[in-house]
């Protein structure tokens, strides 16, 4: 058994550092084109029950939101990273 490790508890502090922004202002890049620019340029859909955000580029599915009374639900499969800007 090694101690090299510790559980995700410890991310607790560092993500919460960087979730707490203004998301529009990151750039995100599109697993399908390799597109990158601002969040707020995505092409954001409310016809499903939840957000859906879509590339302008290539529009593909980038971004999913659904909220519940009590949990919100985030998919960002389709994009490979996000590039949070620090004060």
């Amino acid at each position: 058994m090694s101690d090299d490790y510790q559980d995700g508890n410890a991310l607790a502090g560092p993500l919460g550092e960087i979730l707490a922004f203004d998301v529009t202002t990151a750039e995100a890049s599109c697993a399908c084109c390799a597109r990158t620019g601002p969040v707020a340029t995505l092409r954001l859909y409310k016809r499903a029950p939840g957000l859906v955000a879509r590339c302008p580029a290539c529009e593909e599915v980038v971004l999913r939101m659904v909220r519940t009374p009590d949990a919100a639900w985030l998919d960002m499969r389709g994009i490979t990273s996000l590039r949070i800007p620090l004060p």
